[in-house]
């Protein structure tokens, strides 16, 4: 059943009805019911670049027509499908915003909170004239520092702000008693994207880590300070952040929950690691008071503890003002936005020119209260039918995972009576919350964009805090239903798949076979999803979600040895000269991409499309769940974004979820007729099998 959401108070409401009236009225996508006329052209044909064998690069086979007929916007790091179905979002909650901006409603409610957020965030003049005032209460705490220990106490102040200054610090489940949430501590503190940044040795990360030095100093001299003064403080903070990174893990070395669950006692934790810090103090200061905490990396606090005694003390006040201001750069306007553009997004990304001011504030939106609009926009473009369709395809994939798991050689029985329940219990959120968290306390008002930023990070900091104690909250979504994008959350044994995601651009539900659907949704998301369950890091956690071992010592060898052929084989991809794909780290992803398309297919063997086997547009089913399943890495992006990607990214780039997989998998190889001696042919020897 869908919920039925209040609009507004008396009059107020009639904004929000023309609103939703006009979005239903335009021709974009939207989810319906089969009885909607089918669309004018065929996605999946007319995507194709009929000049590419499928056998030699099926990416560019399946995606190459609208790539070529399509260019990356300036405005733009990367173009592709996510990029279409957002700029369709866009146009909705715009709309939505101007009219809760001419219709706000009483203080408090979340229509008026919409509108005061939206008018606040257009007012690019106003943001500038205020520029840094914002910000001028936590800068003064900065500049009263006098000491190691008051550096250590204001990067706790700043954490309410969204500012992991040194390190990483949350609450969180315990990994290993999922029904009680902890104290969660871990490395962090860097101002580039991953450690790799100051180590990696080509010549467009060396380019970046130049331009880094150059983008602190910038900003540094925007803060008043002399260029002289800028330009030596800005290259001691580097020297600190790399001595910062040297003290991390890698990216591959995070993904193992058991190397990184150690657990502590505040106290001895600051006796034996960190004789600098004072936790239980510091921690007092959120109210926490608890018997132990879970450190990721013990390593890098011990290393920190000595870095900060030996760092002087006006390194780590300029490292503190950088950490602040650079975070909120984007929300100061003039100069400050213009120098976080140049390096976040023309540096790192390789954007030509800002995006519109009204996507931006959308953007900022979507971080500060995007669930406030979320509640609005599933309302109208999120029917039951589509939840229907959609909760019963997880449903057929999870049988299909169920029968997989039955057909296993090589896993014990044991083993798949635990597997068996894991995926018995798994939870399913289709769309959107069930239940819809309370933002009233939530403050934002009409002073500064900047502000409303603040106040929208110290309530999540605090709906975070305030979890500490209390009993979890398995009902709860970390993204909200307007987001292009879903996850599997180990410790709730859960998949959240938010209504965005089954979007197909300019074309509604009810227009699309199931062979796409069942390749796009069905393989790259809800399968995908439910197979992060089971893969190298996933598998570690029970029915229950708990970090404990449920596997045969034969069983997870055997698992770790097939695992290892996927990962040598994406660690052997080149997509930039001399920057590799790294196996190791992308390994769950390319796992569940993997796992994803054989479970799709299994489920759309059972379709009536499937078995009645009619070709549409000349393409068999088989052939349009393979082009279905491409179509959802419909994406192409500028060599910046991409040198990015790869050093910071657990998910290989689109081009490559593509082509690995797929390789690996004999219904394609039949289906596009792949045989020896062909770039897309992996010998049945050489071909992982997991699942």
């Amino acid at each position: 059943m869908m919920r039925t959401v209040f609009w507004g108070q008396r009059a107020q409401q009639y904004g929000w009805i023309v609103a939703l009236m006009a979005l239903a009225t335009q021709d974009r996508w939207v989810w319906a019911d089969s009885t909607n006329p089918p669309p004018a052209t065929d996605i999946l044909a007319a995507n194709l670049n009929p000049e590419v064998d499928p056998r030699v690069d099926f990416f560019d086979y399946a995606n190459g027509g609208w790539l070529r007929r399509n260019p990356i916007p300036a405005s733009e790091s990367n173009w592709g499908i996510s990029k279409l179905v957002q700029d369709e979002l866009y146009d909705r909650l715009r709309l939505i915003n101007q009219s809760a901006a001419t219709n706000r409603g009483q203080i408090g409610t979340d229509l008026k909170k919409i509108g005061d957020f939206w008018v606040t965030a257009m007012d690019t003049n106003r943001t500038t004239r205020l520029g840094l005032q914002p910000l001028q209460t936590e800068l003064a705490r900065i500049e009263a520092v006098t000491s190691v220990a008051d550096a250590i106490e204001v990067s706790f102040a700043l954490r309410p702000l969204g500012i992991n200054a040194f390190l990483a610090l949350g609450v969180g489940q315990d990994q290993k008693q999922s029904d009680v949430m902890a104290v969660q501590i871990g490395q962090g503190g860097l101002g580039l994207p991953e450690r790799d940044f100051y180590f990696n040795k080509e010549k467009g990360v060396a380019h970046i880590r130049e331009e880094y030095v150059a983008h602190l100093a910038r900003e540094l001299m925007l803060l008043g300070r002399p260029e002289r003064h800028a330009r030596k403080m800005a290259k001691r903070v580097m020297q600190f952040e790399t001595s910062l990174a040297k003290a991390s893990r890698k990216l591959e070395e995070l993904r193992d929950p058991e190397k990184n669950y150690h657990r502590s006692a505040p106290d001895d934790l600051t006796r034996t690691q960190t004789p600098g810090i004072a936790w239980t103090r510091l921690l007092s200061t959120f109210q926490l008071h608890p018997e132990y905490v879970i450190v990721g990396q013990p390593e890098f606090l011990h290393s920190l503890d000595t870095l900060l005694r030996k760092t002087p003390v006006e390194t780590l006040k300029e490292y503190l003002r950088l950490q602040l201001v650079s975070a909120y750069a984007e929300y100061l306007g003039g100069e400050w936005e213009q120098e976080n553009f140049a390096f976040n997004y023309q540096v790192l990304a390789g954007q030509k020119e800002r995006r519109p001011q009204w996507k931006r504030a959308l953007d900022a939106q979507e971080q500060a209260m995007g669930m406030i609009l979320g509640r609005r926009f599933v309302e109208e473009f999120f029917p039951a039918t589509a939840k229907k369709r959609y909760a019963e395809l997880v449903v057929a994939i999870q049988q299909a995972y169920s029968n997989r798991i039955d057909r296993l050689d090589w896993m014990s029985g044991s083993t798949k009576a635990r597997a068996h329940e894991k995926l018995q219990a798994l939870t399913a959120k289709v769309g959107y919350p069930d239940h819809w968290k309370d933002y009233s306390t939530l403050e934002i008002g009409t002073e500064s964009l900047a502000l409303n930023m603040m106040n929208a990070s110290r309530w999540q900091f605090q709906d975070m805090l305030s979890k500490f104690g209390k009993p979890v909250d398995r009902t709860e979504w970390n993204m909200t239903p307007q987001t292009y994008n879903a996850y599997y959350d180990p410790a709730n044994n859960e998949i959240v798949l938010p209504a965005a995601i089954f979007a197909v651009p300019n074309a509604r539900d009810g227009e699309l076979d199931d062979a796409l659907v069942y390749g796009y949704a069905g393989a790259s998301t809800i399968g995908h999803e439910i197979t992060h369950g089971f893969d190298d890091e996933g598998r570690k956690f029970d029915a229950k979600g708990n970090l404990t071992n449920w596997w045969t010592s034969e069983d997870a060898a055997q698992f770790q040895r097939r695992a290892a052929v996927l990962a040598d084989q994406f660690s052997a991809y080149e997509p930039l000269p001399g920057i590799h794909i790294n196996g190791a780290a992308s390994l769950g992803e390319n796992l569940a991409d993997y796992g994803g398309l054989l479970l799709g297919l299994d489920a759309f063997k059972d379709t009536d499309q499937y078995k009645a086997g009619k070709p549409i547009s000349g393409l068999t089913p088989l052939q349009r769940y393979f082009l279905g399943y491409a179509l959802g890495w419909l994406t192409q992006q500028r060599e910046e974004s991409l040198r990015q990607h790869l050093l910071s990214d657990v998910h290989a780039p689109a081009k490559w979820r593509v082509l690995g997989p797929l390789s690996n998998i004999p219904d394609f190889h039949a289906a596009f007729g792949v045989g020896p001696g062909k770039p897309m042919w992996r010998s049945p020897e050489s071909q992982v099998k997991v699942w």
